[in-house]
């Protein structure tokens, strides 16, 4: 593992060296997908430059970007995920909170390591099974908070939830957190694995490459990371946050079918 997390660190150098400046002069064109969400020609360069640079070092690896889709060894155990710029909303809009996500993982596995370089942010988060998670080379560790009264909460509300059912659910949680925020994307998940927030709650409609890095991040951490039915993945539409404590009482309230079955 330390010595693919050196790849994955050396590779969101290189990311950092396209995006950033990138970032900073706006100079670049802006398309949409189809979903109606933004993608630039900065996303599909910084994941060619990613994969690539992956590839030359792991020719037995695969790779499944965003913007590219699967690359490399598409049969082999070991595929690295990546999204370019998780946040390109933001990036186009001169807002800080953007990051490029690159995370390996493991056909039983599951994510074994990830990196998530927020370079406008001037933040870094990186984590390997059995190594730790760390924020700027500092060790991360979740809150001890157990009481969702006392609790730091990141909520990300969107239509997928309305579709659910379960928008009026978020605002109850909302309402009865001591302090509720809605950092998004992947901000939230970090800063559950460096102990600031307590519980974060993402939008519905995340896909892997969005989740990998976070999930192997968070558990290093000391935290629980699942979708909405509490299933421990990276693979779902939904993901959950935490620092362990707080998890199972908010995925009952999420799902109602835990509820109904709750003593």
């Amino acid at each position: 593992m330390a010595s693919d997390l050196e790849l994955a660190l050396a590779a969101a150098d290189l990311c950092d060296a396209l995006t950033l400046p990138l970032y900073e002069s706006q100079d670049f064109a802006l398309d949409w997908k189809s979903n109606h969400t933004e993608v630039t020609e900065v996303d599909r360069a910084a994941e060619r430059l990613i994969a690539d640079y992956l590839l030359a070092a792991r020719h037995d690896h695969g790779v499944i970007g965003e913007e590219h889709g699967p690359q490399g060894d598409t049969s082999s155990p070991w595929q690295w995920l990546i999204d370019p710029i998780d946040g390109t909303s933001g990036f186009v809009r001169r807002i800080p909170v953007w990051a490029t996500l690159i995370a390996l993982t493991h056909v039983e596995q599951g994510p074994v390591l990830g990196v998530i370089s927020a370079p406008a942010l001037k933040r870094r988060w990186w984590a390997a099974r059995g190594l730790g998670a760390f924020a700027d080379g500092r060790r991360c560790q979740v809150s001890t908070v157990d009481t969702l009264a006392h609790a730091q909460v990141s909520l990300t509300f969107n239509s997928g939830w309305d579709r659910l059912g379960l928008t009026s659910t978020l605002v109850q949680i909302q309402s009865e957190a001591r302090r509720p925020r809605g950092f998004g994307d992947f901000w939230q998940h970090c800063l559950v694995a460096e102990g600031a927030v307590d519980l974060a709650i993402d939008a519905v409609g995340v896909a892997p490459y969005d989740l990998a890095a976070l999930k192997i991040l968070v558990e290093e951490a000391g935290g629980t990371f699942t979708d909405r039915h509490g299933n421990p993945t990276h693979l779902s539409d939904t993901a959950i946050s935490s620092n362990g404590r707080l998890h199972d009482q908010v995925i009952r309230r999420l799902h109602p079918s835990l509820t109904a079955e709750a003593p």
